[in-house]
């Protein structure tokens, strides 16, 4: 069993079915209105216990009632939350979050408690893999990457500018195709390998730009693309360090991503091992 750290943000969730995503300035009503627990690394080490690993996460969140629905998933299966930050004056991150009916979103994030984190309080401790995101801050990515000694992942959403030495010491940057054009050749930092993901046309990986293995999703009816990045995330790590040869880990983790788009909610929609292995053998 893998032993899996994940340094990331906690938020609770609104998410809004839509007949279709307004224009800037438009209103669109009718929608039906959904609470889920997410934020992108409470998401992944959900993700990563729902594949097998052992999963520790490190975050904050406000002493409030977002934060109890937030965490509810995390703490049913098991993830070890021994190392939670829970700030008394500050709220619970919160994301806005509209859904058309093809799956594609809109997301607007009021980080509240995840902004608030301290890298001085950070004890992420030893464990095979790390994986950090962007919705925390930066020096504290940079102070956990620095210290970890493992194998490290760094998904680079949303995207903003960061450490050069983040990249440097990643064993593995992900990065969808937007996120890819936003940072251009500041990728080129990067020593270890990046996984480009480029929704239902699949993912690449690379090494010093040299192509490592290519894969495609298996076919599925996507019904809320919202965590499918993050099962993808959380599945390639997984997968490597569990040994799988690249091309294997990056079919496996196209399939995880491929099957958490065919529910609603980030963690709702997050899939098991089972349910990832049966959608590659079809």
């Amino acid at each position: 069993m893998a032993e899996i750290v994940v340094v990331g943000s906690v938020n609770l969730d609104l998410s809004a079915m839509v007949a279709r995503l307004p224009e800037p300035g438009e209103t669109i009503t009718g929608a039906t209105l959904g609470r889920f627990p997410g934020g992108k690394g409470a998401n992944q080490a959900l993700a990563a216990r729902r594949l097998g690993a052992d999963v520790r996460l490190v975050a904050c969140v406000g002493e409030d009632a977002a934060a109890d629905e937030a965490l509810a998933l995390l703490r049913r299966e098991g993830v070890d939350l021994s190392h939670l930050q829970i700030l008394p004056d500050v709220p619970t991150g919160i994301a806005l979050i509209c859904v058309a009916p093809s799956g594609e979103n809109q997301i607007v994030v009021a980080p509240g408690a995840n902004a608030a984190m301290d890298p001085d309080a950070l004890t992420p401790g030893p464990a095979d893999a790390l994986i950090c995101q962007l919705e925390i801050p930066a020096e504290v990515i940079a102070r956990a990457a620095a210290g970890f000694q493992g194998f490290f992942c760094a998904n680079l959403a949303p995207a903003q500018e960061i450490d050069a030495a983040v990249l440097q010491r990643a064993d593995l940057v992900i990065v969808n195709e937007t996120e890819a054009a936003w940072y251009g050749d500041t990728l080129e930092a990067c020593r270890g390998l990046i996984a480009t993901t480029f929704g239902a046309r699949g993912a690449s990986l690379h090494r010093s730009g040299v192509l490592i293995a290519e894969a495609e999703p298996p076919a599925v009816t996507a019904v809320d693309t919202v965590g499918a990045g993050d099962a993808f995330t959380a599945a390639l790590t997984v997968a490597l360090v569990e040994g799988q040869e690249p091309s294997d880990a990056l079919q496996f983790a196209c399939a995880a991503g491929a099957a958490a788009a065919t529910r609603a909610g980030a963690q709702p929609s997050l899939p098991t091992r089972p349910e990832v292995e049966a959608l590659l053998d079809t």
